[in-house]
């Protein structure tokens, strides 16, 4: 490559990261889930599109995608909270294992008795789309105001399950027998245990260093805990343990560690797992050939029609059988199981491992993942309020850089009223916050005050509130409560958990 080339490498390299920026902006108002957006940049720019860029080389774009998964997991690790993941974990890690194996078996028979693949194409099939794709549940849910509870399994899952599908993929994918269920079944929970111990030792001492290393520059730290996750990444797949499990549960550690210049760390990470998940989808959408989806287009739609509709509420019903949720949560959670470039990305092992038909298995699999979430993501919030499971006007963290606010240890929070609260009508010094939180700021109608105590809150209102660490939570707490029962919350027995008397 000479520099001539390079240039030309950075010019078209930047043009698609501001298409795709800018595809970011349409997909918020338009409601179609931005993967779309980058697979079709991809596309548009292949042999069949417009740039007619001939690209075919699956061993690259599984390495690549490899990659992209690690920063994206460990971007979704980031912004993980401990306090939402631990009374979920036993749920989450059986939707991760059993779930897995659920879904895997059953639409792999779908696949071999409605599609005519045969049982290791079949099983193939089945265990790539069985795993729900990380990207697409962090950047979908976290802007859907669902229970705590619905929020934290989805995310533990996609962050979890993973590890064993990439196993059941390779053994399907290697030549020969496929080794016994036992085996498999081993080798998936010594990998699951070598890349969970790893990624808590990492973790655990990159945030002990960094809370005790003054860095002379406040843009190292978000560098630092960036490169503290890869490493235990790179490390778990070293040791032939789940470097996928590593780095998310090493970038959890660091997420809640409370380390400084926290906020800057969050943008960064951020920033580049956006930069991750656009380069991934448009490599996916060069490697793929239009033409060639045709054929496969009605087995896809086959498949997906009963990983959707039986695979996955079934999974969801065994795995979670023992924690007796509500029907309401576990039908979301069927509906949730959103997939993305990564089972597209695990499309590409089949193909580098010389399996038969394993293109064909690539077009199914992109057409299911294309098609489905076009429905599955835009629908989410519709089934949401459809099964009552909204949670009212949510507080969400600004993450503003403040010195004050820093060594306060202080929180930012902006929280919207919707149409339909209570808090429409009720005065600040009504709403009772606790002490060490404030509403400082007023945003309505495109103009912001400072509100008295004696001002009157009204629908569309968006509130500016400033809390300690100590009583965020009882804060955000108290305006969901507010924003159901109105300033009688309290005594209503409204506690702000979702439901009265909870």
């Amino acid at each position: 490559m000479t520099v001539h080339h390079l240039n030309q490498l950075l010019l078209v390299c930047s043009l698609v990261l501001l298409i795709a920026v800018a595809a970011v902006r349409i997909s918020s108002r338009s409601g179609l889930p931005s993967l779309l957006i980058y697979l079709g940049i991809g596309i548009a720019m292949g042999q069949d599109g417009i740039g007619g860029v001939r690209f075919g080389d699956a061993e690259l774009t599984q390495v690549i995608g490899y990659a992209a998964l690690v920063v994206i997991l460990a971007e979704g690790g980031l912004g993980t909270q401990w306090k939402q993941i631990k009374p979920v974990l036993p749920a989450a890690t059986s939707m991760a294992l059993f779930g897995v194996a659920v879904s895997v078996g059953v639409t792999a028979a779908g696949a071999h008795y409605l599609s005519g693949l045969d049982w290791r194409q079949a099983l193939i099939v089945g265990a790539v789309v069985s795993s729900t794709d990380a990207a697409a549940v962090f950047s979908v849910l976290r802007k859907i105001p669902l229970p705590a509870r619905v929020t934290g399994v989805l995310e533990a899952e996609s962050g979890f399950n993973d590890a064993p599908v990439v196993i059941l993929v390779v053994a399907f994918s290697t030549a020969g027998p496929v080794e016994h269920w036992y085996t498999l079944l081993l080798e998936i929970v010594a990998e699951l245990a070598i890349g969970a111990a790893i990624g808590l030792a990492v973790g655990w001492l990159g945030a002990w260093g960094l809370r005790r290393v003054a860095l002379p520059a406040s843009g190292l730290y978000p560098i630092a805990v960036m490169a503290i996750a890869i490493t235990a990444y790179a490390l778990g797949a070293l040791a032939h343990g789940s470097g996928f499990l590593a780095v998310y549960l090493a970038a959890m550690i660091l997420g809640n560690a409370k380390l400084p210049h926290w906020p800057a760390t969050r943008g960064f990470a951020e920033g580049l797992g956006w930069i991750a998940q656009i380069g991934m989808f448009v490599l996916l959408g060069l490697l793929v050939t239009p033409h060639d989806l045709l054929d496969d287009i009605l087995p896809a739609l086959v498949i997906g029609l009963v990983l959707t509709m039986v695979a996955r509420p079934l999974s969801v019903l065994v795995s979670l059988a023992p924690f007796r949720l509500p029907w309401q949560e576990q039908t979301l959670m069927s509906w949730a199981g959103l997939r993305g470039a990564v089972p597209i990305i695990l499309a590409t092992i089949p193909m580098v491992n010389g399996v038969d038909a394993s293109r064909r298995i690539f077009n199914i699999v992109f057409v299911l993942v294309a098609v489905y979430t076009l429905f599955q993501g835009p629908t989410l919030p519709w089934l949401a309020r459809l099964l009552g499971l909204g949670r009212g006007p949510g507080a969400s963290d600004l993450g503003i850089e403040s010195a004050p606010l820093e060594r306060l240890r202080g929180h930012l929070l902006s929280v919207a009223i919707p149409g339909g609260s209570r808090m429409h009508g009720v005065e600040i010094n009504e709403l009772r916050l606790p002490a060490g939180s404030a509403v400082t700021l007023v945003v309505r109608e495109g103009t912001s005050f400072v509100p008295l105590p004696s001002t009157v809150l009204r629908r569309g209102d968006e509130l500016l509130v400033v809390a300690t660490d100590e009583v965020r939570d009882a804060a955000e707490r108290r305006l969901r409560a507010v924003g159901q029962g109105g300033k009688l919350a309290g005594w209503l027995g409204m506690t702000g958990n979702g439901a009265a008397g909870r």
